[in-house]
């Protein structure tokens, strides 16, 4: 909310205070009677009490006092924190539902003790706003805010809002950054509609898996920032690793074959900003992208096992490789290479290809396909992927044993989207040429 400083807060706001901010218990107590002459709601809190607990003199008993705005956690525009804190007055309007409230909060010292008196009018009479400009102000007030918070692709709060609302707030909660793993090869390969899919369905997952309280905000591109408030550490911990796995599992639309990952770091604030606490954060959000599809937290770094943690989860989450060729020996060439990196799985015919296919899905990052092989060759294999889609999804690279260079020119006239992974590829070649020797001479990948 739009905080304004009344005029007269200019003589308050000085280190000394002027001696109108200095009284007694009974002149304090008199200036409380006098003001509920003019507002609706009026107390007094104490430092202790802010964004705390106070007493409810009316029900006897103990509760927040951001209850009075059946609020679960601190305001993050609370003015009673900024008038104790700059020894001022402060002043605000707060919109809850459909009604607006003028709030003042106002430093005094009491006995010497330091204080803050709140005072709060809800702005319905008539001689002040009739009611369809109340209307019009909580209109034009609700949509300025969600311009100016929102963000225009996902519907969750902006980098605007992180600066202007909670970058300086200060109460205890989890903090996670959550970035997206290799967000721009979803763009490059599917086109920026996909990209867009994809972060809107890790917004939604999100949403699934938080509170009503909780907040999600895109710091920008594929970085999000995640506050979980009144979070310990399992519980924390738990929530995190429930929207990873959640994310790796979730469908995008018009996409239903691309798997999503994200890196996530958390931490548990300690007595700081939310600002300074993402930036820790960050730091363990990049330490977890070192291997991506995973969560590292605070708990791993201060055990000083994140290594092992990283370690754990690559085994847990390596990526599938599916080799299909009929010759055993060439299979077993090509597993002996890989299978430190990759999980490997492996068909002896087009047949068995397609069955896998069918079971692991986009479960496969990658298919290294023989063309000759007996029944359905591998460009019967493509014929079925391009037809089911599959082919836009799963990348191949076609293999062979035999010196079949007319066949390929032949049958690769007809223009399949195989796409190569280059890396993987020189990685594969290099590792094929140094390993030859030990294996039959006949063996060949190309």
């Amino acid at each position: 909310m739009n905080q304004t400083e009344l005029p007269e807060c200019e003589k308050i706001n000085k280190k000394e205070p002027s001696k109108d901010v200095q009284m007694t218990q009974k002149q304090a107590e008199r200036l409380v009677e006098h003001l509920k002459n003019i507002f609706m709601y009026v107390r007094v809190l104490r430092p202790d009490e802010i964004g705390d607990f106070i007493i409810d003199e009316e029900n006897g008993k103990l509760c927040e006092c951001y209850a009075v705005w059946n609020k679960a956690m601190p305001c993050l525009n609370c003015i009673s924190e900024k008038a104790l804190r700059e020894k001022s007055q402060k002043s605000k309007l707060e919109c809850i539902a459909s009604n607006v409230y003028q709030v003042i909060a106002r430093y005094v010292e009491i006995e010497g003790e330091p204080c803050v008196i709140e005072m709060i009018n809800r702005l319905d009479d008539e001689t002040l706003m009739d009611s369809e400009g109340r209307q019009n102000l909580v209109s034009k007030l609700n949509s300025y805010s969600e311009e100016l918070y929102r963000d225009a692709l996902t519907g969750v709060f902006n980098r605007r809002y992180f600066e202007d609302q909670i970058r300086d707030a200060s109460f205890c909660c989890g903090v996670a950054m959550i970035d997206l793993d290799d967000f721009k090869l979803y763009n490059d390969t599917y086109g920026h509609n996909a990209g867009d899919m994809a972060l809107d369905t890790i917004v939604k997952t999100v949403n699934r898996c938080t509170r009503r309280t909780d907040r999600l905000i895109r710091l920008g591109g594929d970085e999000f920032l995640l506050v979980l408030p009144e979070m310990d550490e399992e519980n924390f911990v738990q929530k995190l690793k429930q929207i990873q796995s959640q994310i790796h599992e979730a469908q995008v639309p018009g996409y239903s074959k691309m798997r999503l990952s994200v890196s996530v770091g958390g931490v548990l604030t300690r007595d700081e900003t939310i600002g300074e606490a993402a930036m820790r954060a960050d730091q363990l959000m990049y330490l977890a992208k070192q291997r991506k599809n995973m969560v590292v937290t605070e708990k791993d770094q201060i055990l000083g096992c994140q290594d092992d943690v990283v370690r754990q989860e690559n085994r847990r989450e390596k990526q599938r490789i599916l080799i299909v060729d009929d010759s055993e020996m060439n299979r077993i060439i090509l597993s002996e290479i890989l299978q430190d990196e990759y999980d490997i799985i492996e068909a002896s015919t087009g047949e068995e290809c397609l069955r896998l296919l069918e079971e692991y899905g986009t479960g496969l990052a990658l298919i290294l396909l023989d063309i000759v092989m007996p029944g359905m060759d591998g460009f019967g294999v493509l014929d079925y992927m391009n037809r089911n889609h599959w082919i836009e999804e799963v990348p191949v690279i076609m293999i062979s044993s035999e010196d079949s260079t007319h066949l390929c020119a032949v049958r690769m006239s007809r223009v399949y989207p195989i796409i190569s992974v280059v890396r993987l590829m020189q990685k594969l070649f290099t590792s094929v040429s140094s390993t030859r020797s030990n294996y039959m001479q006949n063996s060949a990948v190309s």
